[in-house]
């Protein structure tokens, strides 16, 4: 079995400091100031945070070896078990599929360091949710991805009487777990801080990017979005569902709903932040490939890659950054969103196994990355796939599915005890099922 150290992300946050006027001279850091909210998870009082910067890899930005580059593929032996496979995947590549579709298969041993199968590896397709993998290996590789997704509720001006004389603004991650309850939380912290009622603004603090409600090349009967730069439960409302909060915890409005501000105003008073961690928003991005949280994700990438025209370009760069560490070429892909929704996103099985091997490399990815990723016959998109086979609990990799497309990269064990990484994808299928029993095939016969 594919090797990992599962590990237990607490939703805790540590505590940060509750800055508050001390009789108009400075301010005091009070400290054990929390609230919990319904799930137990606190809220901390903060020093509001400064707007991202661009975020650099870890490594300097050094070229990363990943030996395969060329995608040549020796012949084994013929009477050997890689023989017998290779043979095999002949056949299953020379079959009816592929003269009524594109296929691309790249396979890789992990353990040997070396190609062992290649059809059609260098062909740009499109990945469907495959994409996914893209986005978050690229998220987990700068350490900028790996900090939680926080939402904080910033107070300006002075308090008088339990009055904010000032603004309260809301700043988020675009966090897809958040919640009503969470904002219920928010709310009450800021009336616990002794604020009855805002007469200023209540604003919500902008991204340094712009967020379109739709991703690029997303189609018009798509039902997904719209996006937003603050969701609640995964949708847009925040502008209802906020105010609604501030009321059930006691805290009045006087002043207008602000919904799109680009920067602070006046000092800062007193500031709550409530976060989760990114590890339990790339689960359901992978395990049920959750297409609005893989957005989300991928306009934290966009907060990383300095500034461009647009958010979609930023997020880009920063994938391209990692592309070129591995050795490949950014040119020679599209990168158009973070889910896979999109009809532009073109890549090849090539590329798609250099960032699996990456991450299998890298074991602070590796340990992140395996437990999110479906298995075989278990759960998530693969539960009811190769179930009672030898490639159940074996296979743990990402499926993806767009009208006409079919794919699945991931890993497994082969069955002479060496680790595998793989790309299969399926393009121009008139049924789904076409291509994900091509792809249930090929693991099959690795896995015995």
């Amino acid at each position: 079995m594919i090797p990992y150290t599962r590990q237990v992300h607490m939703t805790a946050v540590a505590l940060l400091l509750l800055c508050l006027p001390a009789c108009g001279t400075g301010r005091h850091a009070i400290r054990d100031t929390r609230v919990q909210d319904a799930a137990g998870s606190p809220v901390t009082a903060v020093t509001p945070a400064p707007l991202p910067q661009a975020d650099t890899p870890g490594d300097d930005g050094e070229e990363i070896r990943d030996g395969q580059r060329g995608l040549v593929v020796e012949r084994a032996d013929g009477q050997s078990w890689l023989g017998r496979v290779q043979q095999s995947l002949d056949s299953l590549c020379g079959s009816p599929i592929s003269e009524t579709s594109q296929l691309g298969l790249y396979i890789y041993d992990l353990t040997d360091g070396r190609p062992v199968y290649a059809h059609n590896a260098l062909h740009r397709m499109r990945p469907a949710s495959c994409e996914k993998l893209v986005t978050c290996i690229t998220l987990l590789d700068r350490e900028a991805g790996l900090r939680p997704l926080t939402t904080e509720v910033i107070a300006t001006g002075r308090l008088a009487g339990g009055v904010l004389q000032g603004d309260l603004y809301l700043r988020g991650d675009m966090d897809p777990l958040l919640t009503r309850a969470n904002l219920d939380t928010l709310a009450c912290a800021l009336r616990q801080a002794g604020i009855d009622s805002v007469a200023g603004r209540v604003c919500e603090l902008m991204p340094p990017y712009e967020v379109p409600p739709y991703g690029w090349g997303w189609c018009w009967d798509d039902d997904y979005g719209p996006l937003a730069a603050h969701l609640v439960g995964g949708a847009e409302g925040m502008a209802t569902l906020w105010p609604e909060a501030l009321a059930r915890a006691g805290v009045r409005l006087r002043g207008e709903y602000v919904s799109e501000v680009k920067g602070l105003e006046g000092e800062v008073l007193v500031a709550f932040a409530l976060e989760h961690p990114v590890d339990e928003v790339m689960r359901p991005v992978l395990k049920r490939s959750d297409n609005i949280y893989a957005e989300c994700l991928f306009y934290r990438l966009a907060s990383m890659g300095g500034h461009r025209k647009t958010a979609r370009l930023q997020a880009a760069s920063v994938v391209d950054s990692l592309i070129t560490r591995l050795g490949l070429h950014p040119r020679d892909y599209l990168i158009a969103d973070g889910s896979g929704l999109s009809l532009y996103n073109y890549v090849t099985p090539q590329l798609l196994v250099a960032l699996l091997n990456h991450a299998y490399r890298d074991e602070a990815i590796r340990q992140r990355l395996m437990p999110c990723l479906p298995i075989a016959g278990v759960d998530g998109t693969l539960r009811r796939r190769m179930a009672g086979t030898a490639a159940q609990g074996n296979v743990r990799a990402k499926t993806g599915t767009v009208e006409g497309v079919s794919s699945l990269s991931g890993y497994l064990t082969a069955a002479n005890g060496h680790t595998l990484s793989f790309s299969i994808i399926n393009q121009g299928v008139a049924r789904t099922r076409t291509g994900q029993r091509f792809q249930d095939q090929v693991c099959l016969l690795l896995s015995r």
